[in-house]
């Protein structure tokens, strides 16, 4: 890897990925990317929702599992596969290190918007430090809106960012969705038959996936393999 870089793969349920990071615990000095590939599916909360957004019969009759993290945003539905999960931790004092906490997503949006370029993916747009383009389901549903450094292609959400930090560093959660699928989550979420219809249909116009977006322009689904691939050579 360039610079100080160091990779991982963590393997652990959703909540204990969002918990604690035990690389960065021993060694918080050091810059850091891991693959996060959690062991079952669950609705992960943003910090400030509360757990009632979720039907927790629902979650439960399809064996999923309810996690709040502590970086804010609206639910997400991550499984082992979807999204390619990509935590990033970068120490005070480095130079993407910033105090500004959204110009910070900066350069991790910039990042991902040369992986997906790096995928032949065309159309790609990260946003800035301004707001985005929000549907009325942004606060319920994390890829419902565009925050600062996040991620489009052809006017559609592909990359989520979240980020969370201490006075050791700042540690950025981002989800690259590769099959946009949005009736499982909205399943699990405490809606009333009218709006979850109308969530779908508003949800279905802002995100796509990257495999999705292959495919309709001929070209083969890049795997989640090759999306953090793309990633890791992309970074600064």
């Amino acid at each position: 890897m360039p610079g100080e870089w160091q990779i991982e793969e963590r393997h652990a349920a959703a909540d204990a990925l969002h918990g604690s990071w035990p690389a960065v615990d021993a060694d918080p000095t050091v810059r850091r990317i891991a693959r996060c590939r959690p062991t079952a599916a669950a609705v992960v909360l943003g910090s400030t929702q509360r757990l009632d957004v979720v039907d927790a019969e629902a979650a439960r009759t399809a064996g999923i599992h309810i996690v709040r993290r502590r970086s804010g945003g609206g639910a997400v539905l991550v499984t082992p596969d979807d999204p390619v999960w990509i935590d990033l931790w970068v120490p005070t004092g480095d130079d993407r290190w910033s105090s500004d906490v959204t110009g910070a997503f900066g350069w991790v949006g910039a990042a991902w918007g040369a992986a997906l370029a790096r995928l032949g993916l065309e159309g790609v747009d990260v946003q800035g430090s301004g707001p985005g383009a929000c549907t009325r389901w942004s606060s319920l549903v994390c890829f419902g809106g565009v925050g600062a450094g996040e991620v489009s292609v052809g006017g559609r959400k592909v990359v989520g960012l979240a980020q969370r930090r201490n006075r050791s560093g700042a540690w950025f959660h981002t989800a690259c969705v590769r099959h946009w699928d949005a009736a499982l989550l909205l399943e699990l979420l405490d809606l009333s038959p009218g709006e979850r219809a109308a969530a779908s249909d508003g949800l279905s116009g802002a995100v796509t996936g990257v495999a999705d977006v292959s495919v309709a322009a001929g070209r083969a689904a890049p795997s989640g393999d090759d999306i953090a691939a793309a990633l890791v050579a992309s970074l600064p």
